[in-house]
């Protein structure tokens, strides 16, 4: 093999301590011990963190390598946009997000059962489906909010940009989460009506960051699992990050159940990534080995929705795209 195919296969191979070393890094706050334009020396990076100062060293070292931090004069690290991004009280930080992966990297050591099998690799390695996991774990539940917030933020904005929702005169967010899209959405449009729906052990949450953002008047919480029933009521239902989560046989029970109560003129919305044919790498392709790993869900090609909508008894009607990775699938009840 040349050498160039052998040090960039190396690379990538190594490469995998890169996640690993973000995650760390994120959970240590180490970034929070550093002011843009202020580079600290290791030694009291190394101090503020309660770690070996070498070993320390050598990992903002590689990660520099990489864009996450720069090393300037006599071992001292200053900010990049990538490692500033990793402080807590960064606009948008990814801190939560990262810690988040830390605590389920191990997940993807079953990546070989998940090739073998069809069968999320998270399963295999942590004995339960991942959110049967949280559950089972309420000291996770938090950090899978916030992990959540600060992965999928940004986008948020983008897809409220992207799609006009005016005429909704009742909007159902099912899988709703903490509330984070409701907190963005309703004052955008002062007539629009909520219905956040999810389960047990989250809805207590969302309840309480709906009414700190003084929405708790305009939208209603209800509790409920989506595999059961789906709140009538809507105009229009939906689903962010959640249809790629499960498989398409639990996707089709999902939006069956939405079928059975969406109005003839409502609207299914799903906000997930669209897959685009071609060997150019993409964050939706990226994410689509999330899905497999973790839940074993999948992200979905333009086809494969029209198929999915189609079992489950709506026919596609556009697909609107945004400036970040998910695009929001329109479909109509026939």
């Amino acid at each position: 093999m040349a050498q160039k195919e052998t040090e960039d296969l190396t690379r990538i191979l190594i490469s995998a301590a890169l996640s690993r070393t973000v995650g760390i890094i994120a959970e240590l706050c180490v970034a929070d011990l550093v002011q843009a334009g202020q580079p600290q020396p290791v030694e009291h990076l190394a101090r503020a963190s309660k770690t070996h100062e070498p070993s320390l060293y050598r990992i903002l070292r590689f990660m520099a390598g990489y864009g996450i931090f720069q090393e300037t004069e006599n071992r001292h690290f200053d900010h990049t946009p990538l490692s500033a991004a990793l402080r807590t009280d960064a606009t948008g930080s990814l801190r939560a997000g990262a810690q988040l992966f830390h605590q389920i990297c191990a997940g993807w050591d079953g990546l070989d059962h998940t090739i073998q099998t069809g069968e999320p690799a998270f399963n295999k390695v942590f004995g339960a489906p991942i959110f049967d996991y949280i559950q089972a774990h309420p000291e996770l539940g938090p950090l899978f909010d916030a992990g959540m917030t600060s992965l999928n933020s940004y986008e948020t904005p983008t897809m409220l940009d992207a799609y006009d929702f005016s005429g909704i005169g009742v909007l159902a967010d099912i899988g709703g989460g903490n509330g984070s899209l409701f907190s963005a959405l309703l004052p955008r449009y002062p007539n629009m009506q909520g219905i956040l729906f999810d389960l047990g052990h989250v809805v207590g949450r969302a309840k309480e960051n709906l009414k700190t953002a003084g929405l708790a008047g305009r939208c209603r919480v209800i509790e409920g699992s989506f595999f059961e029933s789906v709140p009538a009521g809507a105009d229009a239902y939906l689903f962010r990050h959640i249809i790629h989560d499960w498989t398409d046989e639990q996707c089709i029970q999902i939006l069956g159940n939405c079928r059975k109560v969406i109005p003839a003129h409502g609207k299914l919305l799903i906000a997930d990534s669209v897959v685009l044919a071609g060997n150019a790498p993409s964050p939706a392709k990226d994410m689509d080995m999330v899905m497999l790993t973790f839940p074993g869900g999948q992200e979905r090609t333009e086809a494969q929705f029209r198929s999915l909508l189609k079992a489950s008894g709506f026919e596609l009607k556009s697909i609107t795209p945004t400036t970040t990775m998910i695009s929001v699938v329109e479909g109509k009840p026939v």
